[in-house]
């Protein structure tokens, strides 16, 4: 009796692991500053989330450090997730890497087909970038508000994808930022509470995908 007991008790954890929504969340230095800890700790415990972030990456394949080009983004392909997160673009706003502008948009296709392609096929979620309130690593505000959302928009269009306005969700909270670039605490708190908000919004859609 012991042991049928024992057993029934890690098949029922092990549907419980299953049952969890894996969520990938890739990006850059912003990323790995800690939203998604904190994010899975909003969530909960049906769901799995995890920091796929690296820091100084590109979106654009051509820049100074590709974030497809890293051991980091096969391991975020690798835990098959049922979600994935993308906040790429602030570095891209550089002027090394903007000079090659014109192929955002088409990488970043790329990298939503790459992900759709997976067995899991998840359920993609496009960023806008938060604010930059300084020019701290030649990281360029005016290239994210007035050229990279619109493009993030387009993407999002083409490939029907759902977005998230984390641009507005920080903006006048410069206060949240210790360097004018990466969100402390408080920011990275604000960050996870806006995506949590939509995840649990969408979660229906999400576990029918």
């Amino acid at each position: 009796m012991k042991k049928l007991f024992t057993t029934a008790l890690y098949l029922l954890f092990a549907f419980a692991i299953h049952a969890q929504i894996k969520v990938a969340c890739i990006g850059n230095s912003i990323t790995v500053a800690g939203y998604p800890q904190i994010l899975g700790d909003i969530l909960g415990s049906k769901w799995e989330v995890k920091n796929f972030g690296v820091g100084g990456t590109t979106m654009l394949r051509n820049g100074d450090n590709p974030y497809n080009k890293t051991v980091t983004y096969a391991q975020a392909k690798e835990f098959n997730p049922a979600v994935v997160v993308i906040k790429l673009g602030t570095n891209d706003s550089k002027q090394q890497n903007w000079k090659y502008k014109n192929e955002y948009t088409a990488d970043y296709n790329k990298m939503i087909s790459e992900l759709r392609a997976l067995p899991s096929h998840p359920f993609i979620i496009v960023c806008y970038p938060v604010p930059a309130y300084s020019h701290g690593w030649g990281i360029n505000d005016s290239v994210l508000r007035n050229e990279t959302i619109p493009m993030i928009d387009e993407v999002a269009k083409t490939n029907g994808v759902r977005k998230i306005d984390l641009y507005k969700a920080l903006s006048h909270h410069k206060e949240w930022f210790p360097d004018g670039i990466h969100p402390g605490k408080e920011g990275s708190t604000e960050i996870a509470r806006v995506i949590a908000k939509k995840l649990k919004k969408w979660k229906r859609k999400i576990e029918k995908r």
